[in-house]
């Protein structure tokens, strides 16, 4: 913590539904704002839903203190009854929810209601028109019961990207959401000499990252020599088994390994020529960020709302079907050292400037204590 930090002495509060790996990316942006708002002098305070991995994944937020909610009725809702009370008992300068379309928006709508202070929204790419058409029943009692009067409060409306923000405008109608991108991971030096032509898939197992439609492009792209493809992940055990279903007698190129995490995920990133999201939906993928901060290019999706990758020449757009994602791939794959290093170089200075924790920071810095001081009498 930094105690001449501009957020020295604030009290953020971190509100989330998961805060395990069944969070997936939402869960890994919570870890990376956590650790900017303790740069920033500030202490962050996690708030989650109980669920089968929150005591194995705590650990992973030291030295924040986080607190969980044990869940009461249908795990789709996420009811905790304890959830209001202990975000009132924690004295937060400013509550920052990470997420849409459970109890925990209820909850943060209560507490900016009766404490007056402060209340921020990141929907976290849950507004996109993918999600929203999923489970309508759910989302049209979530909006009546509780959603639109979360938004209504909030003190701010966040947007990962101007896609978002215009999504957020169609679903609440405000339309002066602040638009700001996931924080991050530092940046390492660029390469100076081409990776092993490895390929990796990292995130969640779940239909809307069309995990399904990569392997299928991989089988037929069918790469000579050393390729390979690895699909590090996790997921429901339903999405899980669908894709071992998909892998069944797949040539040994191709692989899932599992969740990982830490140091063995660093590595992965830093020893792959590319990364590959072919996803239907996002808000702004963390596993983009931390692959450009890899100097590691991506092959992904206008879905992943990082058209500055496609601008720089740090990414190369596969489409979704798995024609297009093999030929992507293969013409990928089929770089010289000289075009896929200044690929390299460009991913890494996207990483070191715009999205770089620094100025990141610094603008969530100036939002934080423009909403607090919105809220002082």
């Amino acid at each position: 913590m930094n105690p001449a930090g501009p957020l020295a002495g604030r009290r953020i509060g971190l509100l989330t539904a998961s805060a395990s790996r069944l969070g997936g990316g939402v869960t890994e942006a919570v870890i990376a704002q956590a650790i900017m708002i303790r740069a920033m002098g500030g202490e962050a305070l996690v708030f989650a839903l109980e669920d089968a991995h929150s005591a194995a994944d705590s650990a992973r937020y030291a030295p924040s203190e986080i607190h969980f909610s044990r869940v009461l009725g249908p795990a789709q809702i996420g009811f905790a009854p304890d959830l209001i009370g202990q975000l009132l008992a924690a004295k937060l300068d400013c509550l920052h929810q990470q997420g849409i379309w459970m109890y925990p928006s209820r909850a943060g709508e209560v507490w900016a209601r009766r404490t007056g202070k402060p209340l921020i929204i990141t929907p976290q790419g849950m507004l996109d028109p993918w999600i929203t058409a999923r489970g309508r029943w759910k989302k049209a009692l979530a909006r009546i019961g509780y959603e639109r009067a979360a938004w209504r409060r909030a003190t701010l409306m966040h947007a990962l990207s101007g896609r978002e923000a215009q999504s957020i405008a169609q679903e609440s109608g405000r339309t002066d959401s602040l638009i700001l991108p996931n924080v991050g991971p530092p940046a390492i030096a660029a390469p100076s000499a081409m990776r092993p032509p490895q390929v990796l898939f990292i995130g969640r197992i779940h239909p809307k990252k069309n995990v399904l439609a990569l392997v299928a492009a991989w089988l037929r792209l069918a790469p000579q020599g050393a390729a390979q493809l690895l699909i590090a992940g996790w997921g429901s055990d339903a999405d899980v088994a669908e894709l071992q279903r998909a892998l069944v007698g797949a040539p040994p190129s191709v692989k899932f390994i599992g969740p990982i995490f830490g140091a063995a995920k660093q590595a992965l990133l830093e020893g792959s020529r590319f990364t590959i999201l072919p996803s239907h939906s996002e808000g702004l993928p963390l596993s983009i960020l931390e692959s450009w901060a890899a100097a590691t290019p991506s092959i992904m999706t206008d879905e992943c709302n990082l058209p500055e990758g496609f601008a720089a020449g740090a990414a190369l757009n596969c489409g979704y079907d798995p024609a297009t994602i093999a030929r992507t791939i293969g013409a990928a794959l089929a770089l010289s050292e000289g075009q896929w290093l200044e690929m390299a170089a460009a991913a890494q200075a996207l990483a070191a400037g715009p999205f770089s924790a620094e100025v990141v920071a610094r603008r969530w810095a100036e939002a934080y204590l423009a909403a607090i001081a919105s809220k002082q009498p």
